[in-house]
């Protein structure tokens, strides 16, 4: 997909949909999770390793929008990208393929805190370089 460096597939659970093997809307902020997750740990070591450095990725705010309904047993591919890194926060970028077509969209803003405090932080440089080598690739 153009402009995204990155992706995860996910099939479609069956937990994750009605009776009618509707994906509920709602698991789409989850996908987005695995593949900010999976870019993280593929460019950067993780989230854990923020976490060892006594930082925490909060969420501030989260955006979707809703295409095409997903159904159980499809495999979508979550593109992601990180862009917007000031101070501290920082914004993961979202679509959501089956077969080419994009079923959804979105985007998640995220801060930086300490982890004792709480308080904001600016993001670590060696995270900004992480992202910068990955979204140049």
């Amino acid at each position: 997909m153009n402009g995204y460096t990155f992706s995860s597939d996910v099939r479609v659970r069956f937990a994750e949909t009605d009776a009618q093997g509707v994906a509920h809307n709602s698991n789409t902020f989850i996908w987005f999770e695995v593949a900010r997750v999976d870019y993280l740990s593929r460019y950067a070591g993780g989230y854990q390793r923020l976490r060892d450095e006594g930082i925490e990725a909060v969420v501030l705010e989260s955006w979707a929008k809703f295409i095409r309904p997903t159904r159980f047993d499809e495999t979508l591919t979550i593109h992601a990208r990180c862009v917007d890194m000031k101070g501290a926060r920082f914004r993961f970028e979202y679509a959501i393929e089956r077969d080419g077509e994009v079923v959804s969209e979105g985007w998640t803003l995220h801060g930086t805190v300490d982890r004792q405090t709480m308080r904001p932080t600016r993001i670590p440089a060696w995270l900004i370089e992480a992202v910068a080598t990955a979204e140049s690739s």
